[in-house]
């Protein structure tokens, strides 16, 4: 899969938006000013909604329009929300490059609204009378925050040692944010399609399905490969005859060893100017040297 997107940044790197945090940022400030400045008679998330039934009936703006509507009610709170998912998108533009951050977003945002056609299209076999009033409050689940959501749980992933202040005042991992966030995301989805919720089951699936793709892409699940795990098997047999206070792998982002950590793999990077050399966590997530 990593050969892939290669191949795919090779064709269309040049496209990718940086900073594309910002723009998204600007798209919440922008939805709060439409929201916020209605007429209080006009419920204008209704007409911008991600709604597949409005949709096919020629309201194609709502394939886009939904991605202004604020998940939430503008608040001081809202405000360090955005400027912390702000800095959690920078980080992770800035780690993995623009090409794949911008194609994680616009993965998630295509998956949503997939996610939003396949609960239209269960609605509609099922209760077909009732298929346009079901959707009109169905689409409300169809929004940015499940997409907000998901990236946190990237950046946890890609900084799971990084503390950050809960509520100001306790420091905690990331990791353990992120762990928290994804069984209440896993338990709201099984939740919703348990009492046969589909948007909101389709709208969380769709999120989840584009972290397990970003997750695949880190190549974490190479290590489970028959000839992987045979690799290092010989790794560590060759380790063992190494004469001790010798290494033979350091990696150039956290100086680890396979003295220090034997259970980590390294592998050198061709894309960096020189013969640098990363452990698992870094190989796919570093800054290459030009």
């Amino acid at each position: 899969m990593n050969k892939l997107i290669n191949d795919l940044e090779r064709r269309f790197g040049k496209y990718a938006i940086p900073n594309l945090s910002m723009y998204i940022v600007a798209l919440y400030a922008i939805g709060y000013v439409l929201v916020g400045f209605a007429p209080s008679s006009m419920n204008l998330t209704y007409y911008l909604s991600l709604n597949p039934e409005r949709i096919l009936h020629g309201q194609v703006w709502r394939l886009f329009s939904w991605l202004i509507i604020p998940p939430t009610a503008v608040s001081f709170l809202v405000i360090i929300t955005l400027i912390f998912y702000y800095f959690v998108g920078s980080n992770m533009e800035r780690t993995i490059g623009t090409f794949r951050y911008n194609l994680f977003i616009f993965s998630g945002f295509i998956l949503m609204i997939i996610g939003a056609f396949l609960a239209y299209g269960i609605y509609y076999v099922i209760a077909p009378d009732e298929v346009a009033r079901i959707m009109a409050v169905t689409s409300s689940y169809f929004n940015v925050y499940y997409i907000q959501q998901v990236v946190f749980l990237a950046f946890a992933i890609l900084y799971p040692d990084v503390q950050v202040l809960l509520m100001f005042i306790i420091p905690i991992k990331v990791k353990y944010m992120g762990i928290a966030y994804g069984v209440l995301l896993v338990w709201e989805g099984i939740s919703g399609l348990r009492i046969a919720n589909f948007g909101i089951f389709f709208a969380i699936g769709s999120q989840l399905l584009n972290l397990l793709l970003f997750y695949l892409q880190l190549g974490k699940l190479t290590r489970f490969k028959p000839k992987e795990v045979k690799r290092r098997v010989d790794f560590q047999r060759n380790a063992r005859m190494t004469p001790k206070g010798v290494t033979r792998h350091k990696c150039a982002v956290c100086g680890r060893t396979e003295e220090t950590n034997p259970n980590l793999e390294f592998r050198f990077c061709s894309k960096c100017n020189g013969n640098y050399e990363y452990c698992q966590d870094h190989l796919f997530t570093h800054q290459h040297v030009k």
